[in-house]
């Protein structure tokens, strides 16, 4: 077992000095670790906010930090050893090595040609690339790391390890919140994460959250809904994505990208190499061409965001048979070609839910202590007012198209959509 104590230290914006050990340093030098400097956290977002050029990297030592600081608060590091706390700290380093080119915009390609996502090339990275030997050598199971670094390991009795790492409030979306709004200069990040880690606690084997945090918890919950809105799915960083997601499409008919021989070629993915085949490829170099410019496709349709709390009706736009028809009522609506009109509908649940045996989807467990030091666990919704506001499905529908076709297009999806279900029209 390769000693974990104190190695050295990494100087972090966010949270100035990070302590490393030994064990942890051995993992950041590894070549999957130090892939993820080349990929980009928030790709295309730059377009609106310039400072967003951080990297999977740094925010993966900022999650690797955060479960430091929750393993050993004063509730964890009762029922946990060091030994433990170390594995769940290198998971949580680990947790994003398999993304591909450009974060979340090449799950685009593993999900439509692969059925993959970049949790299910973590896991496969981790227990197949040089990082297996390492994860050896420091003394621990690849398969088992590879497991809790995406939050599935499930071990009996311990469903808190996955959820330091993956659940309604963990250290991936504690970091990213912060450090997604530090980078943008966006002023939704301002939660009190520290608060909210030391008031964390197991109750039946599921972290939940003392309600003294309930400030601190709602707080995080805001800026997270606040950050999606303005930050993640800002339309026009959302056009930049777009483009980008046609362009490797394109292209992988042409490069077959997504065909993998082994984990090294995945891993020879990044922003940078990806960047040149999408600008050397013939079928997608005229995308790159426009971006290098600044040349977007134009949102001609974008009401406001709202809720439902009903997941089929939530789900009916991202069915791409659906999505299809709609395009091609607009496009023939408009008099343009369907290949001019794009819906975008990035759907996903406000308080993403994957949690505990407690409670039922899209509740986060909350818990009060007695007199008598007896822990009573509630449902957030039925003290917080605000959460059950926000409880639910956050829908954004968007149409894009060229700048010519744009008053056109926008006039046919404002028909289309005004005669829609009334449960499915989207409220202005």
């Amino acid at each position: 077992m390769v000693s974990s104590k104190f190695w050295g230290e990494i100087k972090d914006p966010v949270y100035g000095y990070v302590y490393i050990t030994e064990a942890e340093r051995m993992v950041i030098d590894s070549f999957p670790f130090q892939r993820l400097r080349r990929i980009r956290q928030l790709a295309g977002a730059e377009y609106v906010y310039p400072g967003a050029n951080h990297t999977r990297f740094e925010h993966s030592i900022g999650v690797m930090h955060l479960a430091k600081l929750l393993t050993s608060n004063p509730q964890l590091s009762e029922i946990i050893d060091e030994d433990t706390a170390q594995m769940i700290r290198i998971a949580a380093l680990l947790h994003d090595v398999g993304h591909g080119p450009f974060s979340h915009i090449f799950e685009h390609l593993l999900d439509k040609f692969l059925n993959k996502t970049h949790e299910d090339m973590t896991t496969w990275v981790i227990q197949t690339s040089e990082l297996r030997d390492v994860i050896n050598d420091i003394g621990y199971d690849p398969k088992v790391v590879g497991k809790l670094a995406v939050g599935s390991l499930n071990k009996p009795g311990m469903a808190f390890m996955d959820q330091v790492i993956r659940s309604a409030v963990d250290v991936d979306k504690l970091d990213f919140v912060i450090r997604d709004t530090y980078h943008t200069g966006a002023e939704y990040g301002h939660v009190d994460i520290f608060r909210l880690i030391q008031m964390l606690d197991v109750i039946d084997e599921n972290l939940a959250v003392d309600i003294g945090a309930l400030s601190a918890l709602e707080s995080f919950m805001l800026a997270r809904i606040e950050s999606f809105k303005s930050i993640y799915f800002h339309r026009v960083g959302r056009a930049v994505q777009i483009m980008l997601a046609m362009a490797m499409e394109r292209a992988n008919e042409e490069l077959n990208i997504v065909d993998f021989n082994s984990v090294d070629d995945y891993l020879a993915l990044d922003d940078y190499t990806m960047w040149v085949m999408l600008k050397e490829c013939e079928k997608s170099r005229s995308i790159i061409r426009r971006l290098e410019r600044r040349q977007l496709i134009k949102c001609a349709y974008d009401p406001p965001p709202f809720y439902i709390r009903d997941k089929i009706i939530s789900a009916i736009f991202k069915v791409e048979g659906i999505r299809n028809r709609i395009r091609d009522q607009i496009a023939e609506e408009a008099g343009v070609d369907p290949e001019m009109v794009i819906i975008d509908v990035p759907t996903l649940p406000s308080v993403p839910y994957y949690h505990s045996v407690l409670m039922e989807p899209m509740e986060v467990p909350v818990f009060h202590k007695m007199r008598n030091g007896r822990k009573v666990v509630r449902r957030l919704s039925e003290i917080s007012g605000i959460f059950n506001v926000l409880r639910g499905f956050m829908n954004i529908l968007r149409v894009y198209t060229e700048e010519e076709h744009r008053r056109k297009v926008q006039a046919a999806a404002e028909k289309l959509f005004g005669d829609l279900p009334m449960e499915m029209r989207i409220s202005y």
